[in-house]
């Protein structure tokens, strides 16, 4: 039996893996100072970043919900693995070879790695079907729809055979268990034992950000199926579909360079867009669009400002209409702006695309209108406005849209526009906007609250305060043992170590910093990989998050090189500063002592020798 992964291949796993290669899968990183990366918290809901990575010490912290760790906590949180799956993960990624003591305990394990594994089976099943004789009706339903073999293939889409049992009895011949086969969704239950999920279907791999097979859509070929239309996996350990986009893994990097994404209604109207070119497209998995898919989407997109862009499709009817609505309830989670595309004659963009080309999918996003703007439109549709009664009613149903546009700049324009289609005088139409305004703000409907922390209860309370680099005095001397820790802890390997050790030395006056200061003397060893890291994880409660922040925070330098120039000054700086302060000691105990004596001779020649060394410090810099 393995037992316990070396802890020098641990180590070597981390020094190759780049933390921020694998944050960046999840959240969008842009540059935050010299050597730091930042982006929204996937921990915790905001509305501005404040998420930060620093790639050279791999580690990561929030400065707003506390959460930290090195790339092996980061997945453990994110996929729910275990720390010897994340290893494992890790150093396949790399291409390095693991080895394990002999005799050690057994690697935990979650089965979350062996679901995927079913799943990732189970597409590999399915994309070979397609070519099979009896799934002419899987590819003729995609041709007919104008996507040939090589769109299939790009997307991964495959066939179910009719079988009851087809796809199990290959995964157990895979030596995948029943019970794993179950679990992972692929089975359904009945009075005779369970039988393949899918049978006789199209299936479209459903993928998480990171590219790995969660779970399955798939949609009716034949009549004699009694089944929906489209069928999706169900609730599984890995796979929910409220927190699931397809085409996010494919679609992540252009959403995340260019701040848009595009929102459709089903998985061939993902495979249009991105045909077609428009590559930020993106569908929910047989649910309405929500806040988690809201919550993913921004960190995606890095949503921190009004520059990006949201724009959803609906089909014109009822119930697309019913899904704008629901759409703008939630838009005001989203910074970027939010828009409504609709292409002529109601055509979704698969069939746009079949009918008018690839560019009239394109052209389709130039045509959009801002959310609020359509949302006006669905409200006046149900009124009639050639009588007083149906004015005043759309006014009370459109005035409190207007209230809900974010930016005060527009909403004088739109009150206009409003006051237009109404044939009604402005004061009156802005009076009725400015009254649902007051009656959102008394009843707080424009305030949205913060997602709890993953993993914590509802009535979860702190039970202790953190302490932060912002709760700490502003005074110089705490100002330069704070700068002096933030830089030892990121560039400490690039400081003088005869400096670095001599400055960790003296004792400093902020408390708190203190306890930072002997975590870091007593673990620095800055010619080892994550050694800082390690260093905060040794700060005892409640300090360590304010080691975290030392670690992760912009250290104000102009490049690398200055930071590390400014990181020796410090080292300096304290060294002067406690020769400073043992001088004023010496002062006040030469004044205690007689002048002829043996003692205060010492000091005298204690004095001079601080003064040489103080001017040498001082001259060096």
């Amino acid at each position: 039996m393995a037992g316990r992964i070396r802890q020098s291949d641990i180590d070597e796993v981390k020094a190759r893996t780049n933390i921020a290669d694998i944050v960046g899968e999840r959240v969008a990183l842009k540059a935050a100072g010299v050597g730091s990366l930042k982006g929204l918290c996937p921990f915790h809901d905001e509305r501005s970043p404040s998420f930060h990575v620093r790639p050279q010490v791999g580690y990561y912290h929030c400065f707003g919900c506390g959460e930290s760790g090195d790339v092996y906590s980061f997945l453990r949180a994110m996929d729910h693995v275990s720390f010897t799956e994340a290893v494992e993960r890790l150093a396949a990624r790399v291409g390095y070879t693991l080895h394990y003591e002999d005799g050690g305990a057994a690697p935990e394990t979650s089965g979350r790695s062996r679901l995927y594994a079913a799943n990732a089976a189970a597409a590999e099943f399915y994309r070979a079907r397609l070519s099979d004789p009896d799934a002419d009706a899987g590819r003729r339903f995609l041709g007919e729809r104008g996507f040939d073999a090589g769109a299939a293939a790009h997307f991964g889409v495959g066939y179910a055979p009719k079988g009851w049992s087809a796809l199990t009895d290959h995964l157990l011949a895979q030596k995948f268990t029943r019970e794993e086969i179950t679990q992972a969704g692929l089975v359904s239950q009945g009075q005779r034992g369970v039988y393949d999920r899918f049978r006789g279907r199209l299936v479209w791999p459903i993928r998480d950000v990171t590219g790995q097979v969660i779970g399955f859509g798939a949609r009716k070929l034949y009549d004699d199926d009694p089944g929906p239309k489209y069928l999706n996996t169900s609730e599984t350990p890995i796979y929910k579909k409220a927190q699931v986009l397809y085409g996010l893994d494919v679609a992540k990097r252009e959403i995340s360079r260019a701040h848009r994404v595009v929102v459709v209604e089903g998985y061939t109207d993902v495979m249009a867009c991105h045909l077609a070119g428009v590559t930020t497209a993106v569908a929910t998995c047989g649910t309405a669009f929500g806040t988690d898919h809201i919550t993913v989407l921004r960190r995606v997109m890095g949503d921190d400002s009004a520059s990006g862009e949201v724009i959803f499709t609906f089909d014109p009817d009822a119930a697309g209409q019913k899904a704008a609505l629901r759409a703008f309830g939630e838009e005001k989670r989203f910074a970027a702006q939010t828009y409504v595309a609709v292409a002529p004659g109601g055509l979704d963009p698969c069939d746009l695309r079949l009918e008018r080309g690839d560019g009239a999918v394109r052209a389709l996003l130039e045509t959009k209108a801002p959310m609020f703007e359509f949302v006006i439109d669905q409200r006046l549709a149900g009124f009639d406005l050639a009588t007083v009664e149906g004015r005043a009613g759309a006014l009370r149903a459109a005035a409190p849209i207007v209230a809900e546009i974010r930016d005060p700049s527009l909403r004088p324009g739109y009150t206009r526009v409003l006051a237009r289609r109404l044939g009604l005088d402005l004061p009156e139409v802005a009076a009725a906007v400015e009254r649902a305004a007051r009656a959102a703000s008394r009843t707080g409907s424009t305030e949205r609250p913060a997602a709890p922390r993953a993993g914590a209860a509802q009535d979860e309370q702190p039970v202790q305060v953190r302490v932060s680099i912002a709760s700490l005095p502003r005074d110089r001397d705490t100002a330069l043992e704070r700068d002096a820790l933030m830089s030892f802890l990121q560039y400490g390997h690039r400081v003088d170590p005869v400096m670095l050790a001599r400055a960790l030395a003296v004792t400093f006056r902020s408390p708190a910093l203190e306890v930072v200061r002997t975590a870091i003397a007593a673990g620095v060893d800055a010619a080892r990989p994550g050694w800082a890291a390690d260093v905060v994880g040794s700060v005892r409660e409640p300090f360590r998050s304010l080691a975290a922040e030392l670690l992760t925070a912009d250290f104000p330098a102009r490049d690398e090189n200055h930071a590390v120039a400014s990181a020796n000054d410090l080292a300096r700086r304290l060294v002067v500063r406690s020769l400073e302060r043992e001088k004023t000691d010496l002062l006040g105990a030469i004044q205690r002592v007689p002048a002829d004596s043996e003692e205060g001779r010492g000091f005298r020649i204690r004095l001079r020798d601080l003064d040489r060394e103080r001017q040498r410090l001082i001259s060096a810099e």
